[in-house]
């Protein structure tokens, strides 16, 4: 089944059709610019700090702040934020961040431009993970109750001239959704909707929305459905797009240029945020840059093509091809690197050592040249008679993501079941930009299903810079497991403990675990629900005090924070009967 809202085209860009959102004079949505946005990780109550920090966001280029209002004093200082950056001259819309208390988002609406609700915890009580039985009328009784106390938050952003962002996060669903829809992206967008609904219902349309979930497949996959039922119910609200809990450093970058560039692709994304465990003013030049890649596109040569039979937007999997060796098939994609002495990145396959050779000059057993002007009628049936080839394809499109995907697809539609690996050669002088558009023009056809290995190609880097940039693309696209995951929260005012440098300890002490997933969160709002499929959890639980999970389990509450990276090193080696490495 191809399912696929009918304004999205695979191979020609195109924003998505949206309404406009006013935020504190900056509009959002399809006929401006994709906004920039990130969140200080300072306590609200910190006015100085929280300005100051504000302040580096908006130099770097940040256009819209979002900061936590855990109770009602957070949100009325949010006043008190806004003037003093009156005073000095900045005018950036504030967005209160508000969890488990409709009143806070009351409060919040009457002192923010913007006040984001999480669907999960609106109303719901705080999530258990127990399954819960409800009748179809008690259900429907819980959605009257849900709708008579967001019409009267609507209210007042209406008095107030306040947005709303809608913003689901995967990890903090509501035992309510959970026990009717189950941990599915069904789930995720019902839970979206009963909100949006209801904004409808109230010609309330200064609304954004948002999913997120630490996992990037499944954060595109289930952005995508959410797009075609608003489609179908009728709703146009723009999308803010972000990664949540990517972690830090090159593997944090990776993931969520993966999964935001693989929806900026598709057209989908107003607002971005990219989020990482570092000074959220780190964030503001990367999301820029990730934005600005695919902004170019806008006006470019049509692609004419078409969709393969089968091929599911919504549930993507991998091409059917022939294996040859150890590329297609059942195998995991490949890399097609430079040679290194470190094991860890080597490659499946030394690029000086493949021979490539002309569609024209093609023989059995070979690695053959393609691109997507390359399939005509008798070059699709001499690629058929061929025995044992692997296809390398290339494309010099402005937009080779929309380019790359036709040939796939044609080879689907024609019946080609030869594997492909893409080749991709950037010149770019910073290995951290190229790290940014290599993430998203490959992540998105990992996703899709359509590839069966990666070659990298820059000039100016290294081997030792490019296969790194592979095996993390694969690995935050779950299609191939190198080493240890991160499941890592950027911090903010509700954090609990010094999150950069314990993320650093703890990588430093279980880097070399490979397959791994370690979540590392700074309190328990989304804690337990977003590192969800992580094998181990440090959350902070309290000011000096850490929660340790195995997976959705608390194991070890409230542990001294000094004592609580060596008891998660301990749980990790009791579990799997081995000595962890310590620094």
């Amino acid at each position: 089944m191809n399912t696929r809202p009918i304004d999205i085209d695979l191979f020609n860009y195109r924003r998505r059709a949206t309404v406009d959102v006013n935020v504190g004079g900056v509009t959002i949505g399809c006929t401006v610019p994709v906004r920039v946005q990130s969140m200080t990780n300072t306590s609200t109550m910190d006015t100085d700090g929280s300005v100051e920090q504000v302040l580096r966001i908006v130099a770097k280029g940040g256009e819209l702040v979002r900061l936590t209002t855990q109770g009602n004093r957070e949100a009325v200082n949010m006043g008190s934020i806004k003037e003093q950056l009156k005073a000095r001259g900045c005018n950036v819309p504030l967005v209160a961040d508000v969890h488990f208390n409709a009143s806070v988002a009351d409060t919040a609406a009457r002192y923010a431009d913007k006040v984001r609700v999480n669907p999960g915890n609106y109303v719901d009580p705080a999530r258990t993970f127990k399954q819960l039985e409800y009748t179809d009328a008690e259900y429907a009784d819980e959605l009257k109750r849900l709708r008579e106390r967001f019409v009267a938050f609507l209210d007042i952003c209406k008095a107030e001239g306040r947005a709303v962002r809608v913003g689901v996060n995967h990890g903090s669903l509501s035992d309510r959704i959970m026990s009717r829809y189950g941990d599915t992206p069904s789930g995720v967008v019902e839970s979206c909707m009963e909100f949006l609904r209801i904004c409808r219902d109230e010609n309330f349309d200064n609304v954004v929305v948002s999913i997120k979930t630490s996992n990037t497949t499944m954060m595109v996959t289930t952005v995508r459905r959410l797009v075609r039922v608003m489609a179908e119910e009728g709703i146009a609200y723009p999308l803010h797009l972000g990664v949540t809990e990517a972690g830090d450093a090159e593997d944090g970058r990776i993931k969520s240029a993966v999964g935001i560039g693989a929806l900026l692709a598709d057209g989908i994304g107003d607002t971005v945020r990219v989020s990482l465990a570092e000074a959220p003013e780190n964030e503001i030049p990367l999301t820029k840059e990730l934005v600005g890649h695919v902004a170019r596109l806008v006006g470019h040569e049509p692609i004419d093509a078409v969709v393969a039979p089968g091929f599911n937007y919504e549930e993507p999997v991998r091409r059917l091809t022939k294996p040859v060796g150890k590329v297609g098939g059942a195998n995991v994609p490949v890399v097609v690197g430079g040679n290194v002495d470190d094991k860890d990145i080597a490659p499946d396959f030394v690029a000086s050592d493949i021979d490539v050779i002309a569609l024209e000059s093609a023989v059995d057993g070979a690695f053959i040249a393609v691109a997507y002007n390359d399939l005509t009628a008798g070059n699709i049936a001499k690629i058929k008679l061929l025995k044992d080839i692997v296809l390398v394809a290339s494309s010099q499109h402005v937009n080779a993501v929309g380019e790359l995907r036709a040939l796939v697809h044609r080879l689907a539609v024609e019946g080609v079941e030869a594997p492909v690996i893409i080749r991709r050669s950037y010149n770019e002088s910073s290995v951290d930009t190229l790290r940014i558009k290599a993430s998203a023009d490959l992540g998105v056809l990992l996703i899709d299903g359509l590839v069966d290995g990666l070659w990298l190609e820059n000039p100016s880097s290294s081997a030792a810079e490019l296969n790194p940039i592979m095996f993390g693309i694969l690995q935050a696209t779950r299609s191939r497991i190198s080493k240890t995951e991160y499941i890592a929260c950027p911090g903010c005012g509700r954090t609990m403990y010094d999150l950069q440098g314990t993320l650093a300890r703890i990588k430093a002490a279980t880097a070399h675990l490979k397959g791994l997933k370690i979540g590392v969160m700074g309190c328990i709002v989304n804690g337990p629900g977003e590192m969800a499929d992580a094998d181990y959890g440090y959350v902070g639980a309290a000011r000096g005090k850490v929660s340790l999970y195995r997976r959705k389990e608390c194991v070890e509450k409230n542990i001294p924070e000094d004592e609580a990276i060596e008891r998660l090193l301990l749980l990790i080696e009791t579990d799997n009967d081995m000595k962890i490495m310590r620094n």
